[in-house]
């Protein structure tokens, strides 16, 4: 689906970094998008949106999985 949503829609290099700054960072690089931290172990809404990206972070913070539109 992320084919079909327009601007950036993954972010390989935020593995590793703070939650806080990958979500500065996706924002910046693509304005038509929010991205939304969310915490290990935690359910999200399966529907796919062009407008959201979620950003999987660890106990610490950090970014584990790579962040993409969905």
């Amino acid at each position: 689906m992320s084919s079909q949503c327009k601007g950036k829609g993954s972010w390989p290099e935020l593995v590793g970094v703070k939650g806080e700054t990958a979500v500065a960072i996706i924002e910046r690089e693509n304005p038509l998008v929010t991205a939304i931290i969310v915490p290990e172990g935690s359910s999200i809404i399966l529907d796919v949106r062009c407008d959201r990206v979620w950003v999987w972070v660890d106990k610490n913070g950090i970014v584990y999985l790579v962040p993409k539109i969905g």
